[in-house]
């Protein structure tokens, strides 16, 4: 299904696996921070969990891990690209953080359609891992028209 078309009650769609990279992960932090500041000015983040093994170490982690926004914001795009513009004027989305992604994870995005109630397209969405252990899970609701 590609994007702005219609669902089906029981649909499965999914995103292209990707590894959670020590980049990635640091990319998304400093890109939080140099947003925040917007300013214009690239900022590096401070050493959190996120971005500094030993300090995720002291804090009882194996290793760095991802923060929860990464996988929602796979599990966004992959409702952008499933319902286009739909999604982005009048999709809601809320998620929870139920496991970690540590370093090399390879994470999946997944949809599926639940219902169709009051013009609004019903889906459950969840984020898992390459052995299939679900590390966010969710529900969408995106506009039929």
């Amino acid at each position: 299904m590609g994007a702005d078309h219609d669902a089906a009650v029981g649909q499965h769609f999914w995103s292209t696996p990707r590894a959670m990279t020590r980049e990635r992960m640091r990319w998304y932090c400093d890109a939080l921070e140099t947003a925040a500041l917007a300013n214009g000015e690239f900022v590096i983040a401070e050493p959190t969990i996120h971005t500094d093994e030993e300090y995720a170490k002291e804090q009882g982690l194996p290793g760095i891990i991802a923060d929860g926004m990464l996988s929602t914001n796979y599990i966004s795009s992959l409702l952008y690209q499933q319902f286009g513009e739909r999604y982005l004027a009048g999709g809601e989305l809320r998620t929870k953080f139920i496991r970690p992604v540590y370093e090399d994870d390879v994470i999946q995005a997944h949809g599926r359609v639940t219902g169709l109630e009051d013009g609004r397209w019903s889906i459950e969405v969840w984020c898992q891992t390459a052995n299939e252990q679900k590390v966010t899970v969710g529900v969408a609701s995106v506009p039929v028209a």
